[in-house]
Formats: C-alpha cells, structure tokens, sequence
C-alpha cells in the first residue's frame, strides 16, 4: 500500500535522469549494447476498446476494465452528485486526504467525528467549519446521502452497532477497504438490505492521494460493488472514485481487494521487504562488515538505485542493464528465493483468507492501550542497528545537507 505511490514518485524522479545512477554493479545505458537490449517493454498493450469513458485493456495477455479520470472533468462531477451531501465518517490518513480533494472538487462534502476529539481538531486547522461541514458522527450521517465510513477497522466494528440504524434506503455506504464487510463474522459489520454498497481503495496512504491530486496525476485505486440495489452503483464508485483523487480506476471486489491488500502489506510491501533487510543487514554485520557497508548494500542501493529503476522500466530492463556477474547470480538466486519463499506466501495468503490476520488485528487494535504498544514495538525497530545506521547514512544525502 505505502510504498505503491512511493515508486511512483521516485519513477518521475528517475524519468529526469539523463543516464542512471552509477554504481559498482552498472554500466551506461547509453554507450554499451547491454543496455540497448533493456529498452523498456509496453506495460500494456497500444489498442485498446474505448466506449463511453470504459477502456479494456490487455494486460500481459488478461484483459481488464480500467476507468479514468479524464472521463470525469469537474462539471461532470458536479452534475452528477448536484443532490448530494458526502459524509466523511473519520478524519485519519484516507479522511484527510479525500475529504480535502472532495472539496478542492467543489462537492458537497461534510465531515463527522467524535465532537472535540483529536480529529476534530485536526478537521478544524484544515478549515472545515463546526455547524457547516464539520459536525459529530451521528448528524453527519443523517444530513449524507453518501455515507463515508473511513473509520480504522477496529473502529468500524467498535462504531457499526451505532452507525447501522441510520443507514437508511435511501443512502449510499462507501468503503475504502473491504475489511469489515468481509470479513462479518468477526467484524459484526453486517450490510443492511435496499442500499448500494460500493468500495474505492486508494493504491497508497491518504497523504499520497491528497499530495498526487496536488500535483494533478491521481493515484491508482482499486473499485469495486458490494451490494447493487439501484443498478447505478458501479457508476457512483467510479465517480467518486475520481472525486477523491484517483487517478485511474481498476475493477475488482471486496473479497479480491481485502484479500491482496492484507497479503501485500504481510508480504514484499512492509513485512516482507523488513525481514529480508533485516537478513541480509545481520548476517554482513556478523561477517565482519561495517555499519555503514551493511546498510548501503542492504538498503541504500535498493531503495535508491535499483528500485527506482525497476519501478520504472521492470525487472527484465534491471537485469539487462547490469554487469553480467551481478546478471548471473541474481538470476540464479532468485529462484532459489523463490522457492524457499513461496511456501511462506502460500502460508501468509491462508492466514488472510481464514480469518486469521483479520481476528489478530481487531483483538490488538481494540485494546485500551494497543496506542502505547504500537509505540513501543516502533521504538524498538527504531532502535534496531540498521536503521540507526540508516539514520547517519540518509543524512549525507546532498538534500539533507544545510
């Protein structure tokens, strides 16, 4: 989730660069054949079926609806949600960031928190206005046809017993992650009957999706129908889709979209990717090497050169484009990674499908004082070597300099 938007910052970046960075590992894409032969392939297909902003597009062989901003210009918007009230139920990363996109899209947006809590004065410095779109969660609700519930998942079930009752027919209930709806049996979120249900999950934190709209690209977020009672419920997700600040749409479900994204950020998003530094960065410290070496091998090189690269032209152009020694054991290893991997991902997968990641999460997030453990745990990371070195390396960065 997080690091999604990061690439596609760091891509932009990278797309500036006349030659990339050189590095022990490296040769010029201008002047060797090597790199000629890792000119970038078509991510997607050059056709593509357009009808009435819908556009089927081949990906890899499977084809795929994907929806566009471009599609939906402002005075389409504006047209389309004219009768409309928005209600944005929590104010955290993902309130913050769409709300402020909705109203810099001119919609008629409203907020609702617990009255003179942390986020509603967190509402207040960003300018929504008590008694005018800024109210507590109950009024909110009943002023909305749109009913926004971007509460933390623990929150969504500690809240839904409340909340339920004033879903009413003629509402509409938006999610931006499938969790709770889902997974019901431990979330006790259970949809009421006669009102669409629809889902818009941004590819990334809520800061990436108000900074991308900023810069006028739109991030990447998967949409998705729960519940059609109207038979216009695709349509309303994919406006506001556009409304909050995406990009570009792509069709999936609520099972689909709650089941890759708790796999994804287990696995190479955060879990994954800590665990292999972490590997990695221990066994060269135990072997004899510096700080400094151990971390710049690790982490620095990925993160700031290779990575970027990869995010920008794929894992084949990354191959190509470095020296054959490093070509030849990176693509032996891999498949030794792989194998060992694989089975772990096979179990990780399981344990979202069950049940299992979903009962960890809401058992430790609805604790009194899951805040002050959290805290805890980071500290503790925060501490680890590796990122104190990282620390001192990062600071030599030219930007970082004053």
């Amino acid at each position: 989730m997080a690091s999604r938007p990061a690439a596609r910052v760091l891509r932009q970046a990278t797309r500036q660069l006349a030659v990339p960075a050189q590095k022990r590992t490296f040769v010029s894409a201008l002047n060797t054949s090597t790199a000629a032969r890792a000119a970038p392939k078509a991510a997607v297909s050059a056709s593509f079926q357009q009808a009435r902003g819908i556009k089927t597009i081949d990906f890899a062989g499977t084809k795929e609806v994907v929806y566009e901003r471009e599609d939906w210009p402002k005075e389409k918007l504006h047209e389309f949600f004219k009768n409309d009230t928005l209600a944005l139920i929590g104010y955290g990363s993902q309130g913050h960031g769409q709300g402020l996109n909705l109203r810099d899209n001119g919609l008629n947006v409203i907020v609702g928190v617990r009255k003179n809590g942390a986020s509603w004065k967190e509402a207040e410095q960003d300018g929504w206005v008590p008694g005018k779109n800024l109210f507590d969660i109950d009024e909110a609700i009943k002023k909305s046809t749109y009913v926004m519930n971007l509460l933390s998942d623990a929150a969504q079930s500690e809240t839904w017993p409340a909340i339920k009752p004033l879903i009413t027919k003629e509402k509409t209930l938006y999610f931006s992650h499938g969790f709770s709806p889902v997974f019901k049996d431990l979330t006790k979120v259970d949809i009421p009957e006669g009102i669409d249900v629809i889902l818009v999950a941004p590819k990334g934190s809520g800061r990436t999706v108000r900074t991308l709209f900023r810069e006028g690209r739109g991030i990447n977020s998967s949409v998705a129908v729960f519940q059609d009672a109207t038979g216009n419920a695709k349509e309303k997700a994919v406006a506001l889709g556009v409304a909050v600040g995406s990009g570009y749409l792509y069709e999936t479900t609520f099972e689909k979209e709650v089941y890759s994204d708790l796999y994804g950020e287990r696995g190479c998003l955060m879990g994954g990717i800590h665990g292999m530094f972490l590997a990695q960065y221990e066994v060269l410290r135990e072997r004899g090497h510096s700080p400094s070496e151990a971390f710049n091998e690790t982490v620095e090189e990925a993160t700031q050169s290779l990575y970027p690269l990869i995010g920008a032209n794929g894992m084949d152009y990354m191959y190509a484009a470095c020296s054959t020694t490093a070509r030849r054991g990176a693509i032996d290893w891999s498949k030794r990674f792989k194998e060992t991997l694989k089975p772990v991902f096979n179990d990780l997968y399981d344990s979202v499908r069950d049940g299992s990641e979903t009962k960890r999460s809401l058992e430790f997030n609805s604790q009194a004082d899951y805040r002050e453990q959290y805290k805890k745990e980071l500290a503790e990371i925060d501490d680890l070597e590796i990122w104190r070195a990282g620390k001192a390396v990062r600071s030599l960065r030219p930007e970082n300099q004053k």
